[in-house]
Parts: structure tokens; sequence; C-alpha cells
């Protein structure tokens, strides 16, 4: 019976796109950008997006569309790049996406005291915030997002509604199914009234999505790696522009040498690899390694791939098929599960160039990490985390990958490094991958019944309990200082009233004595 209940997507999916020609498309035309109506053709991820968020009703989505088709046509989203939006809407860092709360979503931050109400550039900040939620989902197609309000030393003049409003609606129209959380960070008194005017425009749907907070809780959200000092946390970003700050892959330590570990070792004595730990920075951060074919036949990788479980879900790219398609898989530190395994296959014709890229490249050692293979074949990558530490949900691998279309007639492979400086943006793939911890409950507890108190063995584990003990340092020398100005203004209180009480005693008593 409940199956009975649930739409039937795929039936709703194309009368939505029927009624859109028959109904929009015909008289509107003029109004929508060719590059959208195209994608709603063919992409049904998009267009079950805007059916989920209207309750799977036809007639609400196909509204809904049509709004947000007339807008992505007026802004021109599909052309907003940093070459046509004023250099300025960069510089002041009101608005730009940094870091992961903790359900590894990324965060859309905006600084609102940075932000000063003008009606003269307000079309321009809409389209630089449009610039920025454009290009995350084009990167991250269907992956959610986390907006922060921080409204931290926010007066009057920062105060802009009809600004508030444009971010609401896209998020309710113009990009559905991506706001993960709205996090409205030390919100002043002077806005209460305001705020009660955007509950009504998030509508109930979003509604539930609205969190408030200040230092005290704010950690229930986002980690205090990811959150600024003033904030409680001890991230040590600074906004500063050029580059984008979103931008935050960095090739791993570790190259295409040999990954350090255990079961390397003997490797090392025979003198069978370089294990070297090599960050090389005369090229662009990639080695120099010369393309070369991809060997099914050494035992030795053979036997290190099989040691790692196989991933089960695919992502069909352009160029590369890619095995997981979304998440890496690593286990706690009690589970010992510190590797994981990316396949890469090449569905090209030519030679495909890749690299990979992390968010956290001093926690991870990846072989390879750059370096080609040949059409039809397929690459395991080794990820294995360094030094004792840790996986996170907030950390991120970015595979690249481009189709070297080799000269004919040469007979040389091209040099990578080269390859790469000089390969178009529009050539390259690109594909997120996040990390996911298994957590192994039962080894947690039975090392606790074993071990009794931890002890802390490592410098990682150190230096959290040590940011952990600061962080409750500083709340409670907060709550000190107001216990010392609430005595303060208990014992101003007190001498007041006893300066009232004595003249007015000192009066009693000379009428008694006149009396």
């Amino acid at each position: 019976m409940a199956a009975d209940r649930l739409p039937d997507k795929e039936k709703l999916i194309s009368e939505t796109r029927q009624r859109f020609g028959r109904e929009y498309l015909q008289d509107k035309a003029e109004k929508y950008d060719s590059r959208d109506v195209e994608r709603l053709e063919k992409d049904k991820v998009w267009v079950e997006s805007y059916l989920q968020w209207r309750h799977y009703s036809v007639d609400d989505t196909l509204k809904m569309i049509d709004e947000s088709f007339q807008w992505r046509k007026e802004y021109s989203v599909h052309d907003l790049s940093e070459s046509n939006l004023p250099k300025w809407t960069f510089e002041t860092g009101a608005v730009y996406l940094h870091g992961y709360d903790k359900e590894g979503n990324k965060i859309f931050w905006f600084r609102v005291k940075l932000h000063i109400k003008d009606a003269k550039t307000a079309l321009e900040k809409k389209k630089y915030a449009a610039f920025w939620l454009e290009r995350y989902c084009k990167r991250e197609q269907g992956k959610p997002i986390t907006v922060v309000f921080d409204l931290t030393e926010t007066g009057l003049n920062n105060i802009d509604m009809d600004f508030v409003r444009f971010i609401i609606n896209c998020f309710k129209i113009y990009y559905p199914k991506y706001l993960s959380k709205m996090v409205i960070y030390e919100m002043p008194w002077i806005m209460n009234a305001a705020w009660k005017l955007v509950k009504t425009w998030l509508g109930p749907d979003a509604l539930n999505l609205l969190k408030f907070a200040n230092k005290t809780d704010v950690q229930e959200y986002i980690n205090i790696e990811y959150l600024p000092a003033h904030m409680g946390g001890i991230d040590p970003f600074k906004y500063s522009y050029p580059p984008l700050p979103d931008d935050d892959f960095q090739t791993p330590i570790s190259e295409n040498g040999p990954i350090p570990g255990e079961d390397e070792l003997d490797d090392k004595e025979k003198g069978d690899g370089i294990c070297k730990e090599i960050v090389d920075t005369n090229c662009n951060e990639e080695s120099m390694l010369k393309p070369k074919k991809v060997s099914f036949d050494n035992e030795r990788s053979d036997l290190k791939a099989k040691s790692v479980k196989k991933p089960q879900t695919v992502f069909r790219g352009s160029l590369l098929q890619i095995s997981p398609a979304e998440d890496i898989h690593f286990g706690s530190k009690e589970s010992g599960e510190t590797k994981c395994l990316i396949v890469l296959t090449n569905v090209t014709k030519n030679s495909v160039a890749f690299k990979v890229r992390t968010t956290a490249p001093d926690k991870y050692r990846v072989k390879p990490s750059n370096g080609s293979f040949e059409p039809g074949t397929s690459l395991d990558i080794i990820v294995s985390l360094h030094g004792g530490v840790e996986a996170s949900p907030q950390d991120r691998f970015l595979v690249m990958a481009a189709e070297m279309n080799q000269a004919a007639g040469a007979t040389a492979p091209p040099d990578l490094c080269q390859f790469w400086k000089e390969v178009a943006r529009d050539q390259v793939m690109e594909h997120r991958l996040r990390c996911h911890v298994i957590e192994n409950s039962k080894a947690v507890a039975k090392e606790n019944l074993v071990k009794g108190p931890t002890i802390f063995t490592n410098q990682e584990d150190l230096h959290s309990r040590m940011t952990k003990l600061i962080i409750i340092s500083r709340r409670l020398e907060e709550r000190i200082d107001r216990c010392l100005l609430f005595l303060q203004l208990l014992t101003g209180m007190v001498a007041l009233l006893v300066a009232i009480t004595i003249p007015s005693l000192y009066l009693q008593s000379s009428d008694k004595d006149m009396q």
C-alpha cells in the first residue's frame, strides 16, 4: 500500500517537460536561456529537484521553473565570472565560500557587518551572490550547502532586508534542494522584528532549516576547525582576494612514490621504490612524471589493491568512470581501516591525464596522485591516512582529468607538467569525493573497558584536547567576567540604597527629637 502512494517520478518528470514546452516555452522562449531549456530536457535530477521542492505538484513546479528560468536569463547566471563583475564585490569579503559544517556541507558565509545597504550597488551585490551559487552548483551538483549569516558587530546600516529576501529566494525558487540549513549567528535584539518578517518569506519547508546560534552553541553545526576565532573556533583563514577562497584543494604531500606504510617497509629495504614525501613546487605542484601505460601485471600493485575494499558505486563522467561515486569510506582509528581505493576507468579513445587533490594534504597519502593512462584501461589509486590521524567528514578529494590528444606522428609522450599548464579550463573534468567515517562502536566500547581513561600518545590527540581545553577556559573566563560585572552592579545598587536610606533615617530621628 505504501508503494502505491509513492509518486511515479519518471511519469511526473515527463509530464513536466511536455507541459513546459507546450504551455510556457512557445510563448516565452525569448525570456529563457536556451542552455537552461536544453538542460531541462537532459537532466532528470534537475527536474526532480523542482518537483520534490513543490511536493510533486506539476502545476506548482511549472510556475517555479518559469520564475527560476526568467531570473536566470535576467541575471545572465551562465555568464557571470570574475571578469564581468566589479572587482570591489570580490574585495569586500562580505560573501564567500569556505570550509564545511559537521555534515560535510560547504559553508556559504555572509559577513553582514561588511555589507552596506546601497540601492545603487544592490544589483551588483546580488549578481555577485548569484555568481558564487552558480559556481558551486556547477561543481557540486545536488550537494547541499549551509548558509551562515554572521551578524557579529552588525548595525542598522548593515541591515538590508531586500538582499536577505533575494538570498532566501535563491534557495526557495532558483536553486531548489540546495539549502542544508541557514545559521543565524549572534542576532542583535534590534533585528527581532525583522526576522519575524524573514520567517514569513521562508515558507514552511525552509523554516525548519533556520537555526539561531551564538558562541556557546554554534559548534552544534560547525566544528571548531572551520569557525573563526570570534566564534570560538581555531580556523586561521582570513579572506583575501585574489584568488577565490573556495579553491581549497591542494596536492597531497606524497606524489607518485610509494606511500609510506607498514606493508611497504620491505620494499624500502629492497630498494624497489623511492619512499619519499615530496612537494614539487617548481612545476605547479605536479611531479615531472611522464605518461606511461598502466600495468596490471605488477604483483605488488595487485596485492595492495586486493587488501583494500573495492568500492561499489560508480560515477559516469565524460572522460572517466570514477568509483566510488560520492563517498570514500574510512574506518575509525579503532577499526584500523586506514586505506581506501579509488578506481578510475578511461572511457575515451585517447590517453587521459589525471591528478588527485585534497583539502587535507597533511593527513593523506595518495598513490599515484597524478599521471596518465590509456583508453579502455583502469587505474587503482590508494588513499591512505598518515601519522595516526583520523578521517573527517569535512575532508574532500578532487579528481581532475583531461583528454590528451597526441599529435599524429609524435613518438615522445607529452610532458604532464606542461600539459596541465596549457590545457583549457573547460576541457578539464572535475569530480569531488567526500570522506565518510564508519564508526566501530564495539571496538570503542571494548577499548574503554580494557584501557580505562584515554592516554594520549600522539600529537593530534593532544592538540585536539588542548584546543578544547582552551575553548572551555575562554568560556569560563567569560562567565567569570559576567559574574564580576553583576557583582559590581549589585554592589553599586546596595551602595545607592544605603545612600538613600541613611538620610531618611536621620530625618526620622530628627523629627522624633523635635517632638
